[in-house]
């Protein structure tokens, strides 16, 4: 994904990015970080980012989950900046929120945590909810500082769902499911 990433969000977070701890990932220059005077201002900026498909990114530092209404204003806003893009692509809206989130009328529900083995850079990503798409799980490897993360599926303890055999696969990487390859944004 090229481009600019929007950052948004309340005053006095204390989960802001240090530019440094993100170098081996993103380029720091990309990111263009904003403070709301007001967390109820962040959807509200959030939403005029979209609408105006300026940047392919926009991540909102939410204090709670946010109602059903704001989440449809952001479908919808996403949806007007499609066609406004460089590439004509409806800018994706990422919510940062507290604890296991819960937000009604999202897409899908993500988690990430640090799995780190000795040196090597491991986390694990876990799909908690999707629309289509059953709960999963992968592990995501950096090898190195400044390498993309690659992709293995992590293992699958769960019995199989009706109609699968036990040799099928149980879901797409999620980078395949969105089209797109996990690579270090630059």
């Amino acid at each position: 994904m090229a481009g600019p990433v929007l950052w948004i969000s309340p005053p006095r977070d204390a989960a802001e990015l240090n530019p440094d701890g993100m170098v081996d990932f993103a380029d720091p220059s990309r990111f263009l970080w904003v403070t709301a005077p007001r967390p109820e201002d962040v959807l509200w900026t959030m939403e005029e980012a979209l609408r105006s498909g300026a940047t392919p990114l926009v991540i909102a530092a939410l204090p709670a989950p946010p109602a059903i209404t704001p989440v449809r204003r952001l479908h919808m806003a996403a949806a007007a900046g499609g066609p406004l893009a460089m590439d004509g692509n409806a800018p994706l809206a990422l919510l940062l929120t507290p604890g296991a989130g819960g937000a009604q009328g999202i897409e899908s529900r993500w988690t990430m945590r640090p799995a780190h083995q000795y040196r090597n850079r491991i986390w694990q990503l876990d799909r908690l909810r999707a629309r289509a798409l059953p709960p999963r799980s992968w592990q995501l490897t950096q090898r190195a500082p400044g390498s993309p993360l690659t992709e293995t599926v992590a293992p699958d303890t769960s019995a199989p769902s009706p109609g699968q055999d036990q040799g099928q696969s149980r879901g797409t990487p999620p980078m395949e499911e969105a089209g797109k390859q996990i690579k270090k944004v630059s």
